[in-house]
């Protein structure tokens, strides 16, 4: 019988408990696969505390935005019962139950292989804030942005996407600065790869002009609002931000002049419905970059179902750095 982190909500409020559940409560979907990780995201956390309105279905409801698990029915040429697979996007966990449950039903256009070279939990190191840090440097990449056009920043650095972005950036020869709000990050963001450490007030308060002082080639932010106003007013000509988070705001005040007069760039990031090509390609390229060194840097805990609530409050509450993987099979922390 599947076990799962499940969510119900009364009066406004969302609870969450680890409950057995009847196999045929699991979606419609025509690969049945069984769960071995998951992970903790942003979303995950306002779904599961109901701080934010990330559910877009009825309760109750399985949260988790991203699983890696073994093939146990499939009547897809693609796949065979035994495959290792992961799925992240497409709704999962938002629209339709996901990835905390031991079993789950998925559709087979809306899996991904595992890589080879990668272990089921590393895949979960990474999740979502990996793939998406992954398809920020692949855009900016696409632009030309090479490691000699500049340095590059990366906004809400000690978090899963910013961790993961800073180890991309350095590993593929850019020099990184890292922005982050923690003193006690610092250390960490340099053996991940950071050349310099910009604390976030620096750009929280936003753009002093429209067109500051020209200071980085290209930059991934995770932050949004005030913080991306003053990223945009200070990319060198004809740099590039890859915009993929909203931890500070979703507005965007800012000037048309970054864009036509220094021939800016705003890319924006979309992991959850990023084509099924680009989604192979990124995280085969993961897979080459995460190396057990590195997953047990930004790796910062494996939990059970039952921790994932009080890791939510954690997480949103900016007490938790690098990643949290969820052994959906563990009934305590390891």
């Amino acid at each position: 019988m599947p076990r799962a982190l499940v969510l119900e909500k009364t009066h406004e409020a969302v609870t969450a408990s680890v409950l057995d559940i009847q196999e045929d409560r699991l979606p419609a979907g025509e690969v049945l696969v069984e769960v071995l990780y998951s992970s903790l995201n942003y979303k995950d956390a306002l779904a599961v505390t109901g701080k934010g309105k990330v559910v877009r279905a009825s309760y109750p409801f399985v949260p988790g935005i991203d699983l890696v698990g073994r093939i146990l029915a499939s009547p897809s040429r693609k796949y065979r019962r035994g495959d290792l697979v992961l799925a992240t996007g497409w709704g999962l966990g938002e629209s339709r139950w996901g990835g905390y449950s031991s079993v789950q039903r998925l559709e087979a256009s809306q899996l991904v292989p595992l890589p080879e070279a990668m272990k089921p939990e590393t895949a979960m190191t990474a999740g979502t804030a990996g793939l998406t840090a992954m398809l920020s440097v692949m855009s900016l990449e696409s632009l030309g942005i090479s490691p000699d056009r500049g340095r590059v920043l990366v906004t809400g650095a000690s978090g899963g996407v910013g961790s993961f972005a800073v180890a991309i950036l350095s590993e593929a020869g850019y020099r990184v600065d890292a922005s982050t709000g923690s003193k006690n990050a610092h250390a960490y963001l340099r053996r991940l790869g950071a050349d310099r450490i910009i604390d976030r007030e620096e750009l929280s308060s936003g753009a002093a002009r429209p067109l500051d002082t020209a200071t980085w080639g290209a930059a991934v932010d995770v932050v949004g609002g005030s913080t991306l106003e003053a990223v945009v007013s200070r990319l060198n000509r004809h740099g590039a931000v890859a915009v993929c988070g909203l931890a500070g705001g979703s507005e965007l005040n800012t000037s048309v002049f970054p864009f036509i007069l220094r021939g800016v760039s705003l890319l924006g990031i979309d992991s959850n419905t990023c084509p099924a090509d680009v989604r192979e390609n990124a995280w085969k390229r993961l897979a080459e970059l995460a190396t057990g060194e590195l997953v047990g840097e930004i790796r910062m805990a494996t939990i059970g179902l039952e921790e994932i609530p009080d890791y939510s409050e954690r997480l949103l509450a900016g007490q938790l750095r690098g990643r949290v993987v969820v052994d959906v099979k563990a009934r305590e922390a390891t």
